[in-house]
Parts: structure tokens; C-alpha cells; sequence
């Protein structure tokens, strides 16, 4: 019949099938070409697709990675300087000391944290001052770097342009009193009368000041050049030390001749104290001492609002 002979049979048609399926098993696969990389593999975000913002957040690009780092740290500076200027009040609240009167309770190249007098007053503080003289430490048990009494950063004789000096309130007086028979110690004027003395008696009220390290008091030409301190002259006062990092102040300040920033404020006058004995300063610790030393403090942060610093004779 003409249906049986036509075609192939039924099991020629199988084995062909399994030959074929047999050789494509056996035989080794060509492995698909792997995509090549491409720019958005590496970078996965685009200024067209996601914006400035996202790119600038997310990229890899080493230059945008860099500026970003350093646009990090200076934010961070800036949330720490506005929380030290909110907690003190003044603007800088940190200052560098540049000299050794102060010693051995302040050092050159320490970096003091300084309020608005009027912030955290002691006991038996001088009216409307907020300040606490040694003369009223010693009877409130109230002591500040080492001693009675609080350091006040103040200009001489009211100058606005004269460098700010940082010296301990003895006393307060007022206007005409002769203090140095009233309430001078006798260690430091000895047998001198008023009319021996400089500005006794005094010219107004206010307080009479002294460096720790000092001879004399400031009004009696023993260091700062300067009457007695009214109130209003007061642009501060100390209420914490770090050391070493006022150095970094310094040390630019020395180099660029004082461009970054206005002068401030140290410790002594060159031309009427010794130049400061020569130290070693201890490392820092961490936390925050008993006699005011707040230590700890470095990096980034620490070093950049160090130069923001101002500088103050003790």
C-alpha cells in the first residue's frame, strides 16, 4: 500500500532524534560573553537621573570625595563652635594664653574656655559683676585655678584695641579708697602708703588684679600696665583649661603675623615680667577636672577652632 511505503518508519525517526540530543550533551557549551563594565556600574548614580544633591551625597568620584570630607569636617567645627558660643556667651569663647604669669595654674599654650561674667556666678559674687574676688573666695570656699577667686579677662584701662589680659580679682574697691591700707596684702606692698603707690587712691570702683606667678598686683606696676579694672572693661572670665592646643594658635598667629585672627589675649607685658620658665606640658587627660581642666579634646575639631582661638596675656 502506498500509506506503508512513503515516510520514514517510526523508529528511524526516534534514533535520529536521541543521536542529535546525545552530541549537543556531550559537546562543551560556548559560555556567554560577560558584559562589559560600565560607567553606571561603578557610579550607579548621575547627575540626569538622581540631581546635584543625591550625585554630590552618593558618588564615588575621588574629587567630589574629597571635597566632601573636608566639607564634613568644617561642618563639624562649626555645630562645635556654635555650641561653645551658645554655652559661653562670648565670641571667641576660646582663648590661647601666651605667657607664664599665670603660672603654674595657666600655661603658655594652654587653650582656656572663657563665659560672659555674668554666667555661672559663684557665691558672694560682686554685685552685678557675677564675678567672685579672691578677697570673697577664700570666704565662700570658692576656688578657680588653684586659687580663691575667679580669673576675669579684661582690656587695660578700657583700651578696645589693647591686647585683653587674663589675671585672677583680688579685691573690689571704690572710688577713692585707699586700698593699699585697707585691703592690700602686705606681702606685696610692704610698708608703701597710698600716696607711694600708683593708682591710690582709686580713681573709680572697681577690682584690683593680679597674674599668680606675678610680684605685684597689676595696679601697683607688678604686671599689666592698667588702672583698676571697672566692670564694663570685664569681657569675660576663664572657666576651663586645655592643655597644649593653644599652641597650634600660636604657632600660626607667629607665622602669619597675627592675619587669621585680631590679636587677644596672654598671660604677661614683655617689656615688665621675666619670660616664662620653660615646661613640659603634661598630656592630656580625659574628662573634666576638679581645677578646671577640660582635657581630651583633639582632631579635627579640636585643631581648627584652636586657630579661631584668640590670644591673651596673663
Amino acid at each position: 500500500m502506498s500509506g506503508s511505503n512513503s515516510g520514514t518508519s517510526p523508529g528511524d525517526s526516534g534514533d535520529d532524534d536521541r543521536d542529535r540530543s546525545d552530541e549537543h550533551a556531550g559537546s562543551p557549551q560556548t559560555p556567554s560573553p560577560e558584559p562589559s563594565p560600565t560607567a553606571s556600574d561603578s557610579d550607579d548614580v548621575t547627575i540626569e537621573d538622581d540631581g546635584v544633591v543625591r550625585w554630590f551625597l552618593k558618588t564615588n568620584d575621588e574629587t567630589v570625595m574629597v571635597t566632601r570630607d573636608v566639607l564634613s569636617s568644617v561642618a563639624i567645627v562649626a555645630v562645635v563652635a556654635l555650641l561653645l558660643f551658645g554655652v559661653s556667651g562670648i565670641w571667641p569663647p576660646l582663648v590661647a594664653v601666651e605667657s607664664g604669669s599665670m603660672e603654674p595654674n595657666m600655661h603658655r599654650g594652654d587653650l582656656i574656655f572663657v563665659v560672659e561674667e555674668g554666667r555661672f556666678a559663684g557665691d558672694n559674687a560682686i554685685e552685678d559683676t557675677g564675678v567672685v574676688t579672691l578677697e570673697r573666695g577664700q570666704e565662700a570656699d570658692y576656688t578657680k585655678f588653684g586659687n580663691p577667686g575667679d580669673v576675669i579677662v579684661f582690656r587695660p584701662n578700657g583700651n578696645p584695641v589693647a591686647t585683653p589680659v587674663i589675671h585672677r580679682a583680688h579685691f573690689w574697691v571704690d572710688g577713692g579708697e585707699r586700698w593699699v591700707e585697707t585691703k592690700a596684702s602686705e606681702r606685696l606692698v610692704g610698708d608703701a602708703t597710698c600716696e607711694e603707690v600708683p593708682n591710690c587712691p582709686a580713681p573709680h570702683a572697681g577690682f584690683v588684679t593680679k597674674g599668680d606667678d606675678n610680684p605685684g598686683y597689676d595696679q601697683t606696676g607688678g604686671g599689666a600696665d592698667t588702672t583698676v579694672v571697672k566692670p564694663e572693661w570685664v569681657t569675660g572670665k576663664a572657666q576651663y583649661r586645655i592643655p597644649w592646643l593653644g599652641h597650634v594658635r600660636l604657632a600660626v598667629d607667629n607665622l602669619l603675623g597675627g592675619m587669621i585672627v585680631p590679636p587677644s589675649a596672654s598671660s604677661q607685658l614683655a617689656d615688665t615680667q621675666p619670660e616664662p620658665a620653660t615646661t613640659t606640658p603634661a598630656g592630656p587627660a580625659s574628662g573634666l577636672e576638679s581645677n578646671g581642666e577640660l582635657a581630651g579634646i583633639a582632631g579635627v575639631a579640636g585643631g581648627s577652632i584652636a586657630l579661631a582661638a584668640g590670644r591673651y596675656r596673663s
